[in-house]
């Protein structure tokens, strides 16, 4: 597994770039959002990188913010997304703006995309819901990789307990969304399931 690469921008035409790491060069896809941070080429470059072998390639995609890798990741274990999806959801949007655009339900936000329909988007929302979790947009790539590991957990708990009181699955998730949005300390599902019930009242 390549996790990272160091080396000098050889050639770049995003999606692709070339990058020299002591003579031999790597051909790496990268998201727009990655694309517009490079440097000039001559210049040296890191990324963060995921290797995809399949039977008929090797694939190396690359990205300037550990949380981006984070959320490449996550996306290509979702149902019918492959990696060329989701290369192309991180470069209509910033992973920030993606986990705000999930936890508020933004269909279309998702649809203005290109590739991605409504069902398509309805899908990713649901799923990756779960997969997010308390996501914070706080740019921290440690953060972001603590939220993708344990976040779930205390959304599904709060989900599961307003459930159990009666309210319908989609009014448990919106409102717990809001509290996760407006709320993005909120570190146990008690106090989740607290401001929530709140915020119905």
């Amino acid at each position: 597994m390549i996790g990272r690469i160091r080396g000098t921008l050889v050639e770049k035409q995003p999606p692709d770039i070339l990058v020299e790491v002591n003579g031999v060069c790597y051909e790496v896809q990268v998201p727009m959002t990655t694309a517009y941070r490079l440097p000039e080429t001559g210049k040296a470059i890191q990324l963060h990188t995921h290797f995809v072998v399949r039977e008929d390639a090797q694939l190396l995609y690359g990205f300037y913010q550990q949380q981006d890798k984070d959320m490449f990741r996550a996306l290509i274990k979702v149902n019918g997304v492959g990696p060329k999806m989701a290369l192309a959801i991180l470069s209509g949007m910033e992973t920030d703006d993606f986990v705000r655009t999930v936890q508020n339900n933004d269909v279309s936000a998702m649809v203005s995309m290109p590739g991605i329909g409504k069902k398509t988007a309805e899908r990713l929302i649901v799923e990756m819901r779960d997969r997010l979790g308390e996501w914070q947009a706080t740019g921290d790539p440690a953060a972001a990789a603590a939220a993708l590991s344990g976040g779930a957990s205390i959304t599904r708990d709060a989900e599961t307990a307003l459930l159990a009181l009666g309210y319908k699955p989609q009014q448990a998730s919106r409102a717990v969304s809001a509290v996760l949005k407006d709320n993005p300390q909120v570190a146990d599902s008690e106090a989740l399931i607290r401001l929530a019930l709140k915020s119905m009242l």
